[in-house]
């Protein structure tokens, strides 16, 4: 009787492990992929019903990479709401009269994740429609939403100076890039900035060379020290205009000089200086810059994986849940607190490190995702599902299953890093019901087989459920 008793604990453990048996005919698609089977959860459900058909090591931690950008998205959207838009506040202490600003011009950032150079052009706009002619101070930028680091990079891998490895800021600009354009003409090569940036120099060090526009001709070697891009190697003359974009300096400095570039274009007269502090309580509202709606941002965070906005927007609903100044632990926090008003996560099976999924720390598991994936439905149907990227169409999976029955037919998240492939949406089955996707792989094959894998998954629910 003992032992009878041991067996079915032992059974019981094992089935909270791998959960349903996959069916044999996905079983047998599965098997021919070299993969390790404890290295992999597959989660399959019905939208309609609550028993899943497939749940395989749906309960195990898993590192989510770029996936766990969903729990960022669908958090702000239950906290924040589609139409919520980021604010620039501007304001000025002094008078203005006759056309004169008698002191300072204050810029109070709001964590906006969009704030662009074409932004500034309608900054500038409406400092004139306040009759503005003359700045007599300095421009304060005000950055205390946020309380973070101020690094310029995360450093998460050899290419720091990418794009994709940019660190958050309170008063983002450019998506932190400095862009240089590389233009071979009349037997020189010219580097021009994108803007009057004078917060990072360029050093040209390139040749033109007669070659044809191929391999090592096309491209130049970027170097970055001391706030300085370096260009070097042989460029074809024959190449057209080539944009290398990196992250090099503060975004708030590339805002300014923007900003001061602007108003002198404009014909407003300013001779200050740039200061980094506080709003004065006596400061005057002056007009308020607003971002596209979240609905626009979460869809561009989803479907394009960018890394900053995710971060931004997590630093964001840490100042919602807990106040300013916005830190990542109150972001980590907030995303869990909200989630959790509707038992989305399971109980001490998730970290979230910054909200992006550029982490080897961050863990989720298949059920906690499927659980989100089928809140959010619940909630907002087919408009939420539009804000992941769609079966060979967009995003991140806009080549993938394009040739496929699956065409059209997917909605998903994807999360690539190093040893990780994973992908969870929703997918349309053959019958016409939606299911829930969430296939994660961890395994130092996931590069050769993860995506393999995922698509078996993800086509035997498009052709067979």
């Amino acid at each position: 009787m003992k032992k009878m008793k041991i067996l079915f604990i032992l059974l019981l453990w094992l089935s909270s492990l791998y959960g349903e048996p996959i069916p044999f005919d996905l079983k047998e698609q599965l098997n021919a992929i070299h993969l390790n089977k404890n290295n992999y959860s597959i989660f399959v459900k019905p939208i309609s019903t609550r028993r899943p058909i497939v749940s395989w090591y749906a309960h195990k931690k898993r590192t989510p990479a770029s996936v766990i950008k969903i729990l960022t998205t669908y958090a702000s959207l239950m906290a924040l709401g589609y139409d919520y838009r980021w604010k620039t506040n501007f304001y000025y202490t002094g008078t203005i009269r006759r056309g004169i600003l008698r002191g300072d011009l204050i810029v109070k950032a709001g964590g906006d994740p969009t704030l662009k150079t074409s932004d500034v052009n309608s900054i500038v706009r409406k400092l004139k429609n306040h009759g503005i002619k003359r700045i007599t101070g300095n421009i304060i930028l005000d950055k205390s939403i946020f309380r973070i680091s101020s690094r310029n990079n995360s450093g998460f891998d050899k290419n720091r100076y990418s794009p994709y490895n940019a660190m958050p800021d309170a008063l983002m600009f450019n998506q932190r890039k400095s862009t240089v354009c590389i233009s071979p003409k009349r037997g020189k090569i010219y580097t021009t900035k994108d803007i009057p940036d004078l917060s990072y120099r360029v050093i040209n060090k390139m040749r033109i060379t007669n070659g044809s526009c191929r391999g090592s001709r096309s491209w130049p070697r970027v170097s970055i020290k001391n706030r300085s891009m370096i260009f070097s190697g042989k460029i074809s003359k024959h190449c057209g205009t080539r944009k290398v974009c990196k992250v090099v300096t503060k975004p708030h400095l590339s805002f300014y000089y923007t900003l001061k570039d602007k108003i002198k274009k404009s014909g407003i007269k300013y001779s200050g200086k740039m200061k980094l502090k506080r709003t004065p309580k006596s400061a005057k509202y002056l007009f308020s810059h607003l971002s596209k709606p979240l609905e626009k941002i979460i869809s561009i965070t989803a479907k394009k994986s960018n890394n900053l906005f995710a971060r931004q927007i997590m630093l964001t609903l840490g100042v919602k849940e807990y106040g300013k100044a916005g830190t990542l632990q109150k972001g980590r926090n907030a995303v869990e607190r909200i989630l959790n008003r509707h038992h989305i996560l399971e109980r001490g099976k998730t970290f979230i490190e910054n909200g992006s999924g550029l982490s080897r720390i961050s863990k989720i598991t298949a059920q906690s995702l499927a659980n989100l994936l089928q809140d959010a439905y619940q909630n907002y149907g087919t408009r939420w599902m539009e804000t992941l990227s769609i079966a060979g169409i967009d995003g991140t999976i806009h080549n993938r299953f394009k040739y496929s029955t699956v065409f059209g037919r997917a909605w998903m998240k994807t999360g690539t890093i190093k040893g990780v492939s994973n992908i969870a949406g929703y997918v349309e089955g053959a019958s016409g019901e939606l299911y829930i996707v969430v296939v994660l792989v961890n395994d130092r094959y996931s590069r050769r087989y993860g995506h393999r894998l995922a698509n078996t998954v993800i086509e035997w629910v498009a052709d067979t459920l």
